[in-house]
């Protein structure tokens, strides 16, 4: 028998006219919208540190393939790329660019290419590489620059708080949710929506990302599981506790359009190789990341948790794959 007939790639796998670079290329258009409204926001250093980003990660893959490995060369898929960018989206405007440069070794080399490459990776690798460089680089990963809807130099770039952080620290402080809420440093809701806050500059804009996340739903890409059920816990869980007690916690949607939720559900906790193969598995996935933001947000120290909850349940997804297999085809039953 032709031994090549029973080679098999890793995951995931697709039975359609799909290609990862048709997908991957997808993902990139998808972004569009946010990358501008970043450059809106945050002016050229946007387009600079993404350069950088996405650069470091195609040129780091190449050079473990060829050196380390000793294998196929596949930068052209298109993964690094994505890898660069939703890295790149994760970190603050003004972040130096030699930090960068380790977030995408670290991507590449430990989230990525250490599990086998792509399709054996056990956890996103542009998050693995944010929480590396949050946990490593503390100050200037939590040093946001004020968004400004004018287009600007490094230099000109002035730092302010979060959303998340201003309410984390009122709450600390004893003072009420209302209060903080319609405080000088608070933007509005609208500025919220189409991006007008400090934060990662990829994360800012709810509107464009449910833009491009619309697109990628349309195309087949990802499918409406775990964004819908990571995005309604996010809201049910913050929205009980408001109900209980709204003078310390924020409405639910304060908390959909802060942070990173909206990037983390539609581009992050959907990658197909770090999440669930089936629906009802994708449902418990986004289940779990939801809860598991708002414990954080809420009750830990940091004032974001969605970072921190993709990568745990990315550690959870072969128990859910297990517990949730799809049925087998001409199968009535698995035991």
């Amino acid at each position: 028998m032709n031994e090549r007939l029973l080679q098999v790639s890793g995951s995931p796998h697709i039975h359609s006219g799909e290609s990862v670079k048709k997908i991957m290329w997808s993902v990139i258009i998808a972004l569009i919208p946010a990358f501008l409204v970043s450059i809106f926001y945050f002016g050229i250093p946007v387009i600079i540190l993404t350069f950088v980003a996405v650069a470091s990660c195609v040129v780091i893959e190449y050079l473990i393939q060829k050196y380390l490995l000793k294998g196929e060369i596949t930068i052209w898929d298109g993964s690094a790329i994505i890898t660069g960018l939703l890295l790149a989206f994760n970190l603050p405007a003004n972040l130096p660019l030699w930090m960068v440069v380790i977030g995408a070794a670290f991507a590449i080399g430990i989230g990525k290419m250490a599990f086998g490459g792509l399709g054996k990776n056990l956890f996103n690798p542009a998050l693995a590489a944010r929480v590396f460089l949050l946990i490593s680089f503390p100050v200037q990963m939590t040093t946001y620059p004020i968004a400004k809807p004018i287009f600007h130099l490094g230099a000109d770039i002035i730092t302010g708080p979060t959303p998340l952080g201003i309410l984390k620290e009122g709450v600390k402080n004893g003072q009420p949710v209302d209060s903080i809420m319609h405080s000088t440093q608070m933007p509005d809701y609208i500025n919220m929506l189409f991006g007008q806050m400090g934060g990662s500059f990829g994360e800012v804009s709810a509107i464009a990302i449910a833009i491009g996340a619309i697109f990628l739903l349309i195309r087949k890409v990802i499918t409406w599981h775990i964004p819908v059920s990571f995005l309604l816990s996010v809201f049910l869980f913050a929205g009980i506790f408001h109900w209980v007690d709204p003078t310390m916690y924020a409405n639910p949607f304060f908390h959909l359009l802060t942070g990173g939720v909206m990037l983390g559900a539609c581009f992050m906790a959907t990658d197909m190789v770090t999440s669930p193969i089936s629906p009802r598995g994708m449902i418990v996935f986004g289940l779990g990341c939801g809860i598991i933001t708002m414990v954080i947000r809420l009750f830990g120290a940091y004032p974001e948790g969605v970072s921190f909850a993709i990568l745990i349940m990315n550690s959870l997804v072969p128990l859910i794959n297990k517990g949730f297999k799809p049925k087998v085809f001409g199968v009535a039953k698995q035991k």
